[in-house]
């Protein structure tokens, strides 16, 4: 029944925590069996925080266009969503006491009600406490105090002052921010490289609101310290006559001056500002300072792990580098080594054999399989031969790369090695007659029978192989005695 929904649902997020399907039946019957009201952090209950933060968003939003520019008459449905909101946030401040906990390590959830408590208790529990103090409630019940003593002038002055104190006090519902804050760090504990590009949304994403309530806070505060002077006859609001303009334009007006202030262009306007506004230009360049930081922090983090691959083959380029140098190694070797680098990476750094060692042998054979087995299959030793015994030779196989210029084998030398072309050419010479060989083509089997190789080959091009010992062939033969006999 309604327990379902506290449950972990089968998603994507869960089974990379949990692994299977199984795993995550077994966490169902886990919290089953605790016998306690927990919301799993994977269940659908979860899923009201994406209300959470769109309420959260309009707040942060709303609150300062409020106090600043509507003057108390913001109307009865915003005056019903402030009430909501206050009463949703005193909601999810309980919830929270029976909200799972995702670990650092995101191995599992936490799921015992003490241990959900004291975390809660030592994090996130004072800001959502002070983000969760009712104003609309207080705002509701003055407003209806001031309906009644509308009569009585003194006492309806009174109620106006009243009232612009606890709108002022209303700002501190903007420390609702910290519930953003933890909503896009739990969806960072649960990324993982599947959702990278997830991820890379939600920084962004984050990012650009934060940016956005930045410039949208300035501008509010632009036109609300003077209207709390009253509107002085030198402030910026009087000199660009917006005393009878739209909310819209003042609104417009605000964040102009505060973008202005906040890239360093100028004050908003041609006039220096008042002493007061002074102070909301000093605080206006900091904070587009503070801006700029954490943009090109975020940016230059981003670009560095866009691609770890082409970091991690600079990386070892340069170090290369330096050994080339510290060894005195002649130039014209140093480049051929940079090429060859170039030739066999490509600029992308990785390690092969690490990465096969660490699949597991059905992946393995599947891999090699793709890339190998049509070379295998041009080889008239192999044409015709079993599945299993394709698939044993293929593990044996060797990726090479050799450059222009490179004598491959030479001719009478003994070998122990063949090799399948698999990008590039190469020029096979003998004493009688010359043959180039480019992809597909394979050279140096003779050394099966012949335990030499019978012509000279030489790379015309950079080449990339894939080479198989004759050990090796030999320890795979033992397998298949059909095939040894044939």
């Amino acid at each position: 029944g309604w327990r379902a929904l506290l449950l972990p649902q089968l998603n994507r997020q869960s089974l990379y925590v949990y692994g299977s399907e199984v795993a995550v039946e077994k966490e169902c019957i886990r919290q089953l069996e605790s016998g306690v009201f927990v919301i799993h952090p994977f269940s659908l209950m979860s899923y009201y925080i994406m209300c959470m933060m769109a309420i959260t968003f309009l707040n942060l939003i709303g609150i300062p266009m409020e106090i600043a520019f509507l003057d108390g008459n913001s109307g009865l449905a915003w005056e019903g969503f402030n009430v909501f909101s206050d009463t949703l946030f005193l909601i999810d401040v309980a919830l929270n006491f029976r909200m799972g906990i995702i670990t650092e390590d995101g191995e599992e959830a936490i799921l015992d009600i003490k241990r959900i408590r004291v975390s809660y208790l030592r994090t996130w529990f004072i800001p959502d406490v002070i983000a969760a103090f009712p104003i609309g409630y207080i705002l509701l019940f003055a407003q209806d105090l001031q309906y009644h003593n509308d009569d009585n002038p003194s006492k309806t002055n009174k109620m106006m002052r009243i009232l612009m104190f606890v709108r002022i006090l209303s700002l501190i519902r903007l420390a609702r921010v910290s519930r953003l804050v933890r909503f896009f760090n739990e969806v960072e504990k649960v990324s993982n490289a599947n959702l990278e590009v997830v991820r890379l949304f939600f920084r962004i994403l984050s990012l650009f609101m934060m940016i956005f309530l930045l410039c949208h806070w300035n501008g509010c505060i632009q036109y609300f310290v003077p209207m709390l002077e009253e509107f002085p006859t030198d402030c910026w609001v009087r000199k660009e006559n917006l005393m009878n303009a739209t909310v819209i334009v003042k609104y417009s007006w605000g964040v102009f001056r505060a973008l202005s202030q906040m890239i360093a262009l100028s004050y908003g306007s041609m006039d220096a500002p008042t002493y007061v506004e002074m102070w909301i230009v000093m605080v206006s360049m900091v904070s587009g300072c503070l801006m700029y930081t954490v943009l090109v922090a975020n940016a230059t983090a981003m670009i560095a792990n866009v691609d770890p691959a082409a970091k991690e083959y600079k990386s070892k380029m340069s170090r290369l580098e330096h050994y080339m140098t510290f060894m005195k190694l002649p130039p014209e070797l140093q480049l051929r080594i940079n090429n060859y680098y170039q030739a066999r990476y490509g600029g992308k750094w990785f390690d092969e054999k690490d990465v096969i060692d660490t699949v597991s042998s059905a992946l393995k054979e599947q891999i090699l399989m793709v890339m190998c087995s049509r070379l295998l299959r041009k080889v008239p030793i192999f044409q015709s031969r079993d599945e299993n015994f394709i698939n044993a030779v293929l593990p044996k196989l060797d990726y090479e790369v050799f450059q222009e210029g490179d004598v491959i084998v030479r001719q009478h030398v003994p070998g122990d090695r063949m090799f399948f072309i698999d990008h590039g050419q190469v020029l096979m010479e003998t004493d009688s007659y010359e043959r180039e060989l480019c992809d597909g083509d394979f050279f140096g089997t003779c050394v099966l029978t012949k335990g030499k190789h019978l012509a000279t080959v030489k790379a015309l091009t950079d080449c990339q192989c894939f080479s198989l010992s004759c050990k090796d062939f030999r320890d795979v033969l033992e397998g298949f005695p059909d095939v040894k006999k044939d």
